[in-house]
């Protein structure tokens, strides 16, 4: 899989149709960044007229995992991956476009490479900020990615 923004949009329809209806979509993935972004819209509303917090989670966890498959897949190894635990903080509504930010891909490649050369699990956990038009943070979410070498 090519990873741009295009290809994984295109990835999110066929294979996570639920975040591709909430709207959920990449921006940019880097090298140690990765940026998801959704609007507030009808679809994802919850009752108290912001972003339900599911999609928020959607936006945050595509933000990590992105950055992990990324690196499996320069790899050229064959690694599970999977999410093992998750937290949130949420500290504003979100409201209008919500910005996802993982900035971990350094954290990525030393358990990566740990993995690669022991053939033993690893769990990291990754952080993602969610932040909203003004630039306020809205939601912060850390998510334990266990890898390992199959």
């Amino acid at each position: 899989m090519n990873f741009i923004p295009n290809k994984i949009n295109r990835f999110l329809f066929f294979k996570l149709p639920s975040a591709w209806i909430a709207g959920v979509r990449v921006k940019e993935i880097k090298d140690t960044k990765a940026v998801v972004s959704a609007k507030h819209r009808w679809i994802n509303q919850n009752p108290f007229g912001s972003m339900y917090f599911a999609v928020l989670a959607m936006g945050a966890e595509l933000s990590t995992g992105i950055l992990v498959m990324k690196k499996i897949h320069e790899s050229k190894k064959q690694i599970s991956m999977l999410v093992t635990h998750n937290e949130a903080e949420f500290t504003k509504k979100a409201r209008g476009r919500i910005k996802f930010i993982c900035e971990d891909g350094e954290l990525i490649d030393k358990h990566l490479e740990n993995t690669i050369q022991t053939g033993e699990g690893v769990k990291l956990n990754l952080i993602s900020k969610g932040y909203d038009e003004t630039g306020d943070l809205v939601c912060q979410f850390s998510f334990q990615w266990s890898m390992k070498r199959k």
